[in-house]
């Protein structure tokens, strides 16, 4: 039997609780399996961790991370510490240790789904993001100068580089062309004339090599628009760690909401683990109240199934969310329903048998 060695770190606010959902349904769908099963460590990692020894994980965290074949992490941020220490001294110090250089997040209108959008169908929103994540405007590189005085500086690099750029994009062509969908580029050339022109250059060498895959380019801000105004033109999307981060929220707000927004930090080499994530955040004003979301957990429990080489189980639990939200019997407050978080994750288990 294939022992899948998971690193769990639950995190902060509301992380705990939905991370407790989805290692159930993980634990239920290896079970009813019988051919592999989960073997889960946990980490006490995050921002409680951080108010008491300084440090938002182990010092040597990374190399105990090392041993495991995934990551599933909950959320991370706290009142009382400053987000740019949470997050970079966390969840991206993760990333970019590992390599984790694909962020995938599917950008997908389920039946039964609430979307904002006037006369919109599910068939017109199936997204799926490729997000480059390890370097773009997130690589950490830049210089305050002048310190709190009047002639105070501050410069953040944005860091391209051409292996960086091209593996991301070639990642996204071959999945365009594995399930025969078209491929966006979106980018901001007109104005970042450096760093945007060289990612649109290195999309239109890469393109030649798959001219099976049908193509286009877009600017940020028109892109921004087109989501809204026509999301059926968008099926598989690649774009930098900046313009990705902000897009797929909005993909989230036309998908569903957060609550229904998971997310894949992908290393394909599998050199190193992989980290599956709700990204819907900490919401610190409702945890420890039982009424989170656990679904984007499940969505990301999917991710992880379907990266293991489990894809029939990881659609079964994409199919089983879409069941509940047509019912609306077991539904939390986010999607207009009442049932608490536990209640939630009892009618996943429920329905896979």
């Amino acid at each position: 039997m294939v022992t899948h060695k998971i690193a769990v770190i639950t995190g902060d606010g509301i992380g705990p609780e939905v991370i407790s959902e989805g290692v159930r349904v993980l634990e239920k769908v290896a079970e009813l399996d019988g051919g592999f099963k989960f073997e889960f460590t946990y980490f006490p990692w995050g921002c409680e961790f951080y108010k008491e020894t300084g440090r938002m994980m182990d010092e040597d965290g990374i190399n105990k991370l090392k041993e495991f074949d995934a990551i599933f992490l909950g959320a991370v941020g706290a009142p009382g510490v400053p987000d740019h220490i949470s997050l970079w001294d966390l969840l991206l110090i993760i990333r970019k240790s590992f390599d984790q250089y694909i962020n995938l997040r599917p950008v997908k209108l389920l039946k039964g789904a609430p979307c904002p959008l006037k006369d919109v169908s599910v068939k017109d929103v199936n997204m799926t993001f490729v997000r480059e994540n390890s370097e773009g405007e997130y690589a950490g590189s830049g210089s305050w100068l002048f310190k709190n005085k009047p002639n105070e500086v501050v410069i953040q690099d944005g860091v391209f580089s051409r292996k960086g750029c091209e593996r991301v994009i070639r990642y996204a062509f071959e999945l365009a062309k594995a399930e025969k969908k078209t491929l966006t580029s979106i980018s901001k050339g007109n104005a970042l004339n450096y760093s945007m022109v060289f990612w649109d250059q290195i999309f239109n060498e890469v393109s030649k090599d798959y001219p099976e895959v049908k193509t286009y380019s877009y600017l940020v801000d028109a892109a921004s628009m087109f989501m809204i105004k026509d999301p059926g033109r968008f099926e598989i999307v690649v774009t930098s760690n900046l313009f990705g981060d902000i897009l797929t929220d909005l993909g989230a707000a036309i998908a569903g909401g957060m609550g229904l927004a998971a997310g894949a930090n992908l290393n394909p080499e599998r050199e190193f683990p992989s980290m599956f994530e709700p990204i819907h955040g900490s919401a610190p004003d409702i945890a420890g109240k039982g009424i989170a979301n656990p679904l984007a957990t499940v969505w990301s429990a999917s991710q992880m199934l379907d990266f293991f080489g489990h894809e029939d189980w990881g659609k079964k639990l994409i199919d089983i969310i879409e069941e509940m939200l047509l019912e609306k019997k077991v539904l939390p407050a986010d999607l207009g329903g009442s049932a608490k978080t536990k209640e939630v994750g009892d009618e996943v288990l429920r329905k896979l048998g």
